[in-house]
């Protein structure tokens, strides 16, 4: 064996002891330096890669590319490639070794903590790769095949390139369905296909979304909004009239020999995928009867199956659990954390209907709704904001002007498919401009309204997505930020303010001379906590344990929902959407946990306005690096 000798200070400075002597020191002085640079030069070339290989992405992330270093780039829309998993799990590998190794020293707060969130994120996405076929493109709730004519619609014409971009987009649209047809075709054959009721459904999207007799009217969505944007670039003189008309024209074609026919496809190829479920004629069509088989619904009822009933789908969701809710909890500890609120949901209900029995009655609701003060988008939104003021930091981070809003309504042929209302964050660089979307099929009510809008607008979506993206601007954080999700954070807020805004209704109504249907408002508050915590749990129910239809109707009828097809529809939904219920739920559970550990480390200088701040200071994040990060920070920096 050989022996080492250990070398005295003295020797260092001789030899092969100055040659070391020297490499430390260059550590030392120049370390920090190095991991700096390395810092910036893979964040840089990380969110310019995943910038230029898909330009739809890029237009929704940043308005002005040049201002990120990004000046020649192909229009792209990026669809499913067979036969590159182990590819991507390789480039995966590399990423997360990437992030994992390099160190903290010499790097800025902002940075090192980027690169702890890169690091996590890319860990777990990493180990979801591994389950290639689980993911579900074409969700009939959230499918593509629904959710790319509401982005291509929302396409914002800043300059003439953009009108080229978009109209290079609109002619791959026909590649990229394909290519979702490939990936379902696949699934099938592993024994991962959807199920004939979600087939079913979206099929009829394919036949709805975009007809041959819309087309032809001349009143198709993607026909009037590409008209109106173009007219609105016309009078920036950003483009020229021949240009326009050519550009209209063009739309025109691309919508009628590309995209109508991609749907077409998608609907003929999804066709006789349920036929071969149906006959197992094919192989592929004998995989997908043999997991029908295995899973808990009776063969042959066509639902879809939750994630537990797939080979490795208990070890897929945990990670989709954490990519969706950001927290690293267990799905046993979620259920525990959710079945405590549950019973402290059902203890407040209960409370509220002893001490005001007429707050359960119909006439509650309707003597709520007579004496609701507000009945525009616009006066809702103003009155949320004077009333959040106290309590969350202001909008003009750096001088920035407010930005405005727009409401606009879901067109018709999308009402079926898409939510109640949503909102489209705006990019990076340009958050002056945004729009809210109202689904005007089910027009809420008016509490309904003022709560939703609070969720999308003031103090949710719009205001959460301005406010975070301007401060980290002002604090020099990367761009690379921006290519993490966390669906936890982002819905989470938003139920979580969404729940104060019944509180500011309450105010709201008794300043209106109506406090006694304040208490129908504090009701429906409960309520609707409570069957959010519901579905959280049937949806750790379906997709970790293994529960079927029967047993979620089972769960539903002791909380009062008895009709069999309520209990399915619920069933279907959670089963075609897995983590969507906790991302909203858990992630809102989460933010409570969060600030009631400010609340015991601050003690005394709490406010809900640091708290706010903290929150939003920190940007999109994961539960675990907020509650990291909220030990070594200082309440006084807060604010007031």
């Amino acid at each position: 064996m050989k022996k080492h000798r250990k070398l005295t200070w003295r020797q260092l400075l001789t030899g092969a002891g100055l040659l070391l002597l020297f490499a430390i020191l260059t550590l030392l002085l120049f370390g920090p330096r190095r991991n700096e640079e390395k810092f910036q030069s893979a964040a840089s070339e990380l969110f310019r890669q995943e910038m230029v290989h898909n330009t739809l992405n890029m237009h929704y992330t940043i308005a002005h590319p040049e201002a990120f270093g990004i000046r020649e780039y192909e229009a792209l829309l990026p669809g499913y490639i067979p036969g590159t998993s182990g590819l991507l799990t390789e480039e995966m590998e590399e990423q997360v070794n990437f992030w994992n190794k390099l160190s903290d020293r010499g790097l800025d707060d902002q940075d090192a903590y980027a690169r702890k969130l890169l690091a996590r994120s890319l860990e777990n996405s990493l180990k979801m790769q591994s389950h290639a076929y689980y993911e579900n493109p074409l969700s009939p709730a959230s499918g593509m095949q629904s959710q790319l004519p509401i982005l291509l619609a929302e396409y914002t014409f800043r300059t003439a390139r953009d009108v080229e971009d978009y109209l290079a987009l609109l002619s791959q649209t026909g590649a990229y369905y394909d290519s979702l047809l490939v990936y379902e075709q696949e699934k099938a054959a592993a024994g991962l296909g959807m199920s004939q009721v979600s087939i079913k459904k979206v099929r009829r999207q394919c036949r709805q979304i975009l007809t041959a007799e819309s087309l032809a009217r001349g009143s198709h969505f993607l026909q009037t909004t590409f008209q109106e944007r173009i007219n609105e670039l016309y009078a920036r003189r950003g483009i020229e009239r021949e240009s326009a008309l050519s550009a209209i024209r063009r739309n025109n074609e691309l919508l009628s020999e590309v995209l109508l026919p991609a749907y077409e496809r998608l609907d003929q190829g999804l066709g006789q995928l349920s036929a071969q479920q149906e006959t197992g004629h094919e192989t592929n069509g004998s995989k997908q009867q043999q997991a029908d088989a295995a899973a808990p619904n009776a063969p042959g009822d066509g639902l879809p199956q939750g994630l537990a009933a797939y080979p490795e789908g208990q070890e897929y969701y945990r990670q989709l659990l954490i990519a969706e809710t950001g927290s690293y909890r267990s799905p046993e500890e979620m259920y525990d954390l959710l079945k405590n609120q549950l019973l402290s949901q059902l203890n407040t209900l209960r409370q509220l209907i002893t001490e005001h029995p007429a707050c359960a009655l119909p006439s509650a609701r309707e003597e709520c709704l007579a004496a609701f003060p507000y009945t525009q988008p616009s006066q809702m939104l103003e009155d949320l904001q004077e009333r959040m003021s106290q309590d969350f930091p202001g909008l003009a981070v750096g001088g920035q002007q407010l930005p405005t809003v727009t409401v606009k309504a879901v067109s018709d042929s999308l009402a079926d498919y898409t939510a109640p209302a949503f909102y489209l964050t705006p990019p990076l660089d340009d958050t002056s401009a945004n729009v809210i979307y109202v689904n005007e099929k089910d027009m809420p009510n008016a509490l309904e309204l003022y709560t939703t809008l609070a969720h999308e607008g003031y103090p949710g979506h719009l205001y959460q997505s301005v406010y975070s993206r301007r401060y980290l601007a002002g604090q020099g954080a990367d761009p690379v930020r921006q290519l993490l999700g966390y669906g936890g954070y982002q819905e989470g807020w938003a139920l979580y303010v969404e729940f104060i805004a019944y509180d500011y209704a309450c105010d709201l109504l008794g300043e209106c001379g109506q406090p006694e249907a304040a208490w129908y408002i504090r009701a429906e508050k409960a309520n609707r906590s409570l069957l959010l915590c519901l579905y959280s749990l049937l949806d750790l129910m379906i997709h970790n344990d293994g529960a079927d239809c029967g047993q979620i109707a089972s769960v539903l009828n002791n909380f009062g929902i008895s009709d069999p097809e309520a209990a399915q529809a619920i069933y279907t939904y959670i089963a075609e959407e897995p983590t969507n219920y906790p991302q909203y739920y858990v992630g809102y559970l989460e933010i409570l946990e969060l600030s009631q550990k400010a609340r015991t480390l601050w003690g005394d200088d709490y406010t809900d306005l640091r708290f706010h701040t903290f929150f939003l200071n920190m940007g999109p994040s994961d539960f675990s690096s907020l509650s990291e990060a909220l030990e070594d920070v200082s309440p006084d920096t807060l604010g007031p």
